[in-house]
C-alpha cells in the first residue's frame, strides 16, 4: 500500500512540475493543482494510515498511540484544500483578465511564430 501511495505522490508531483514549466497559462494552473494534490497526499500520509481508528485520543489514562489517528495532518490538509481552491479561483480570474488584455493565454504574452 505504501509503495502505491508513494508512487502516486511521485507521479502527481512530477506531472505538476512538468505542467508548471509549460508556456500556456491554463497548463500552469492545472500543474499547480496537481502539485498541491501531491503535497496534500504527502502530508496526509505522514499521519500514519490507520484504517478504522478513531481520529482523536479518548479521555482517561494512557492509551497506546498506535490505536488512534493523528488529527494534525488531517487539519493541515483540510486547510490546504481550502487555500488551494481560493488560489485556483484567483488564478482563473487573472487568466481570464490577461486573455482579454493580450488576446493569448501564453505565459509571456507572445505566441511562437510558425515560421
Amino acid at each position: 500500500m505504501e509503495l502505491i501511495l508513494s508512487g502516486a505522490i511521485g507521479v502527481l508531483a512530477a506531472s505538476g512540475i512538468w505542467l508548471i514549466l509549460r508556456p500556456r497559462s491554463f497548463q500552469v494552473i492545472v500543474g499547480l493543482c496537481l502539485l498541491s494534490y501531491a503535497v496534500n497526499l504527502f502530508i496526509f500520509s505522514m499521519g500514519r494510515l490507520t484504517p478504522g481508528a478513531p481520529p482523536i485520543m479518548p479521555k482517561g489514562g494512557f492509551v497506546d498511540p498506535t490505536l488512534y489517528a493523528d488529527p494534525v495532518p488531517q487539519a493541515l490538509v483540510l486547510t490546504a484544500i481550502v487555500i488551494s481552491f481560493a488560489t485556483t479561483a484567483l488564478f482563473l480570474v487573472v487568466l481570464i483578465g490577461l486573455r482579454g488584455l493580450t488576446g493569448t493565454d501564453h505565459v509571456n504574452g507572445k505566441e511562437k511564430s510558425e515560421a
